[in-house]
């Protein structure tokens, strides 16, 4: 395995005795790259892909919210939304409230995308995923979902986009 900024991991054994920290801290940084892959396998810009899904729930989002959201910079938001702009999925329109905000709402045509690859992709995911045997679910899942309310009660991650 090649060294993901953590160190020499060879150090550490093998990686069946490894902790479980470690563990999650590698399969954490190898997921994103996998996620694109499988996303972009089916013809499509993996933050296109996750910029239409947010807007498929909250139609009318500024591009900073949809980069807080999404954990991006909003320079790629801005670039992400040019392009399925000029490829009919968005379309940026003027707040009714506020004159001075653009806000990104999705077409039907990206509608229609979601529709056409989300359940594909969707698929392709799961199976990444489903590696957790049944007996072994509920204590994955306390797990998971303990590290996530620690990471959100985690002091400084309020305020950073967590």
């Amino acid at each position: 395995m090649e060294n993901l900024g953590f160190g020499d991991l060879a150090a550490l054994g093998p990686v069946e005795e490894w902790p479980v920290g470690r563990l999650f801290a590698v399969a954490s940084r190898l997921s994103g790259p996998v996620v694109w892959r499988i996303i972009e396998r089916h013809g499509v810009s993996p933050a296109g892909f996750f910029t239409l899904r947010l807007l498929l729930f909250e139609d009318g989002l500024r591009a900073g919210e949809i980069a807080k959201r999404l954990l991006i910079a909003p320079a790629t938001v801005t670039s992400v939304v040019d392009t399925l702009e000029r490829n009919g999925l968005v379309e940026r329109r003027r707040s009714d409230e506020d004159r001075r905000a653009v806000l990104v709402h999705v077409t039907d045509a990206g509608r229609g995308l979601i529709r056409d690859k989300g359940k594909p992709i969707a698929e392709d995911l799961f199976q990444l995923y489903d590696v957790v045997e049944e007996g072994d679910e509920p204590a994955v899942r306390r797990f998971l979902v303990n590290l996530i309310k620690r990471f959100e009660d985690f002091p400084e991650a309020k305020g950073c986009g967590a």
